[in-house]
């Protein structure tokens, strides 16, 4: 994959060592609270989550079903509100915004991609990444975009017409083209084979190299923890490992 040639519209081009835990703070969140339900159906999934991940980093969240991870990228994504603490996503104070600054912090700085692609069935791969190209004053160039996904073959067709792993790099470009500082990735390649998870990962690693874009990603998958520059591991709403991988592993070196 070619890299993009064109870098976010703050004018920063991503260090040489954007794969290292050494960025400036980025994404800062203190005491996050989070709760479901009232009297006796309460479960308290986030119960004072702290953590600090760097500008251009990989960080990966692991944890058993329940552990709040999911939650934890639904509040940073602004998707849900918290009970308490903050989260600071580059210098934005996204716990004190109005509903209507939150959608547009939402435009103006995330990408997300889940697990299961949530593509428009009768748009062509083309058509479903340009959808959220219209959110951005800054989108990147659509055909290098294509190009650089591996897309270009498949750009006319419909979803139901390429592969998954095709169809997930679609969901990806859905989220890159508004040329996000954080891309929010909730079981990325927890829908693909072996072969492909693989190549989604290599291109998450790729992006994150060519313009220095911070991902914060969840999986069940512990063997994706090699690639990360930082390694969260939940367990009861609170974060009881947080460590710096000085030596990250390229993606496509991984086993599992």
């Amino acid at each position: 994959m070619a890299p993009l040639t064109r870098r976010r519209a703050t004018g920063a081009t991503p260090s040489p060592t954007t794969r290292e835990a050494a960025g400036e703070p980025y994404l800062v969140v203190r005491d996050l609270k989070k709760h479901y339900g009232e009297g006796d159906a309460r479960v308290q999934v986030l119960d004072g989550l702290t953590t600090t991940v760097g500008r251009g980093e990989i960080c990966v969240m692991l944890g058993p079903s329940g552990s709040g991870k999911s939650t934890f990228l639904n509040l940073i994504g602004g998707l849900e509100s918290a009970d308490g603490g903050t989260i600071s996503v580059g210098g934005c104070e996204l716990t004190e915004l109005a509903p209507k600054q939150v959608g547009e912090y939402r435009r103006r700085e995330l990408g997300f991609v889940f697990q299961f692609y949530n593509l428009v069935p009768d748009l062509t791969i083309r058509e479903n990444i340009e959808v959220t190209a219209y959110l951005s004053s800054n989108p990147l160039p659509m055909d290098d975009l294509l190009a650089s996904l591996g897309l270009w073959e498949q750009r006319d067709k419909f979803p139901r017409q390429v592969s998954g792993g095709q169809q997930q790099r679609c969901a990806i470009g859905r989220a890159l083209v508004k040329n996000p500082g954080l891309l929010l990735c909730d079981e990325p390649t927890g829908a693909l084979d072996y072969h492909t998870s693989k190549e989604i990962l290599d291109l998450m690693e790729r992006v994150n190299r060519d313009w220095g874009c911070t991902i914060v990603m969840v999986t069940h998958n512990a063997a994706i923890a090699r690639m990360a520059s930082r390694v969260l591991r939940l367990r009861d709403g609170l974060i009881v490992s947080d460590e710096v991988n000085p030596a990250p592993a390229h993606a496509l070196e991984l086993e599992w």
